[in-house]
């Protein structure tokens, strides 16, 4: 109560108190009674960001339905709250039940974001948790770890007590499930993490120690521990029909960067674009039903009153049944005074049909990801947009009346010169010819916004091995395309170069790297994904106390025989498959999207890929076929 009471104290001198309240429409309070294992779901951002995540919501439902289990939630606090929390010595809590996060038999983190990793110390340390797995006792909550960024762990190797890869709503619950059997039976925390590296998807990496060659590559992963698998293949949940999903999810006091109702229509992606971390680790592509899709997206909107609907995937248009369901929900949407939202659409005809019908009165922006500039650029990522796809596809928007086209493009990508660059420039240049033709000099206002950020090489991906451009070098291509982009009507944005070089750190770091993270939390690092709170400055601090060498993590092109960080983890694609994917890159030579025919990416040794067009046709080894 006295806790609570301070809470209530601070909540009156703080902007958007509605961040730390809980008492959400939708939340979930239980009393205790049953509840055998407390999980903090913990999103290392703010209240507003953390509440956008559709996996937040995914695992809350989950869980929740469980009797014998509670997941509470927390985020991390804006500075003025975090500044009067250390004051007055306010721990960080749950939302849910105000409980201190010390007293938590689960802290697990979702790691989206490479940059997040300095809040996940901070939120630790605001919790009275001690940062270090080894230095934690008995008494502290086991903390765990999953997302994206979880299929490289090993700089947060030191930190975090367990690793969940893969599908969640399949391994978390399991694992909970395995901590309460062991707690049961009284085993103490050690113990519990040997049975859990059992687990499918569950990296423990107590249980392991690197070993280094002398030229600072590693040599093997050693175990220090028998029963420790050698590779630890992710979770994958076969089938998303039948998965629950949530239909009463929660409503944000404080407005979320999306406030909408949102359905997955299908997980995972066949386009293969080598660059794309998302398209390897969410293979295969698993669909629910267009009438599975229409229910879930009719109960959310009726539990919840959101006046907008999004539908998730990585690629919308690519759904089987896509005519069939945004016609359904056009109708339905207008009947019930519903926006609806198709983002990650690949702009062909039906497409335009169907964001005309949607934008029918007020036309928002439209975006394209052409992503390279040239054609030979494209091939080289496999990106399968040609120089037709995007003007054919942007004069019919114009035609339609459509006054602003969002590019996003990539820069430093393997075998990029400035030829590429121009192509940059000269796509936003024709775009603007090409409205002056259809539209004349009275078309009314027309603007590109031309947005470029940097690649970063990432784990489990064709260019997992490839050097990252230098800070000096994207200036350059930055300097360079600002020139070239000065036309009339066209906005040029870029990516801050700094942070692109520390994400990539991290991306590709070794166990090693835990170091410099530790000396920037040290030097005040934290909410680094945000411009406002990014301080270049202890970072500099951090690598030179670290004494990390950053070139070596980022502009260092590895060999393919190179023992990599992430190699304990698999994420299901074969690595034979994504070395011969790299070298295809350098031929120019593109592969074809996999609901055409199976590319041999060894999925179908863990689960079966099959659905139309799937399996079909399955490419030979010269084509690119693999031996699994």
């Amino acid at each position: 109560m006295e806790l609570k009471n301070k809470l209530d104290q601070l909540l009156k001198r703080v902007e958007k108190p509605g961040r730390y309240i809980g008492g959400e429409f939708n939340s979930i309070v239980k009393n205790g009674e049953g509840v055998e294992a407390n999980f903090a779901f913990a999103f290392p951002d703010l209240y507003e960001i953390g509440m956008s995540y559709l996996g937040l919501q995914i695992l809350y439902n989950v869980l929740n339905k469980k009797q014998n289990i509670y997941c509470q939630r927390v985020f991390a606090p804006a500075a003025d709250m975090e500044e009067l929390m250390r004051q007055e010595n306010v721990p960080l809590m749950t939302l849910e039940t105000k409980t201190p996060i010390k007293e938590m038999d689960f802290v697990g983190f979702t790691l989206q974001y490479e940059m997040s990793y300095s809040t996940v110390l901070n939120m630790l340390e605001l919790g009275g948790i001690p940062l270090y797995s080894k230095e934690r006792g008995e008494e502290d909550p086991i903390i765990a770890a999953g997302g994206p960024c979880a299929y490289n762990p090993e700089p947060l190797a030191d930190f975090i007590d367990l690793f969940v890869i893969g599908d969640g709503e399949k391994a978390l619950p399991e694992l909970l499930e395995k901590y309460i059997q062991c707690k049961r039976k009284g085993m103490c925390k050690a113990d519990f993490l040997k049975e859990a590296c059992k687990m499918e998807g569950v990296y423990v990496p107590s249980l392991y120690e690197p070993e280094y060659n002398p030229d600072g590559t590693i040599n093997k992963l050693c175990k220090l521990y028998d029963g420790a698998p050698d590779t630890v293949l992710r979770a994958i949940i076969p089938d998303t029909e039948t998965v629950d999903f949530p239909v009463k999810p929660l409503i944000p006091t404080v407005e979320a960067v999306h406030d909408r109702a949102v359905v997955e229509t299908f997980r995972g992606c066949t386009r293969g674009c080598r660059f794309c971390q998302a398209g390897i680790i969410y293979r295969p592509v698993r669909e629910r039903s267009k009438e599975t899709v229409l229910k879930l997206a009719k109960s959310q909107l009726a539990n919840t009153g959101h006046d907008e609907l999004s539908l998730l995937s990585l690629s919308t248009s690519d759904y089987s049944c896509f005519e069939e369901l945004a016609t359904e929900l056009i109708d339905y949407t207008k009947k019930e005074n519903v926006s609806l939202s198709l983002p990650s659409l690949r702009i062909d005809r039906f497409a335009f049909d169907v964001l005309n019908k949607i934008q029918e009165y007020k036309k928002s922006g439209l975006t394209y990801a052409p992503e390279a500039g040239t054609q030979r650029l494209r091939d080289v990522i496999n990106k399968g947009v040609t120089d037709d796809d995007i003007f054919n596809s942007i004069e019919q928007a114009l035609i339609l009346g459509w006054k602003h086209i969002k590019l996003y493009f990539m820069i430093g990508l393997p075998t990029e010169t400035y030829k590429d660059l121009d192509g940059i420039a000269d796509i936003a240049k024709r775009i603007i010819d090409l409205n002056y033709k259809i539209n004349g000099p009275k078309g009314g206002r027309f603007n590109v916004t031309v947005s470029v950020s940097n690649f970063v090489p990432k784990a489990d991906t064709p260019f997992q091995w490839e050097a990252q451009n230098s800070a000096e070098e994207f200036e350059e291509k930055h300097n360079y395309l600002a020139k070239k982009l000065k036309i009339k009507g066209v906005t040029f944005n870029y990516h801050d170069n700094k942070t692109s070089a520390y994400e990539a750190v991290f991306a590709r770091g070794d166990r090693r790297t835990g170091r410099l993270l530790y000396e920037a939390h040290k030097a005040g690092a934290r909410l680094d994904g945000w411009t406002e709170h990014f301080r270049p400055e202890a970072w500099e601090k951090a690598f030179s106390e670290s004494d990390i060498n950053a070139d070596f993590y980022t502009t260092r092109k590895r060999n393919f025989d190179e023992v990599l960080p992430w190699d304990v983890i698999d994420c299901g694609v074969s690595k034979k498959y994504l070395i011969n994917e790299a070298k295809k890159a350098y031929d120019e030579s593109i592969t074809r999207d996999c609901r055409l025919g199976c590319t041999g990416c060894g999925m179908n040794r863990h689960v079966n890929c099959a659905m139309d067009g799937i399996l079909k046709n399955p490419l030979s080894k010269e084509e690119g076929g693999t031996d699994e």
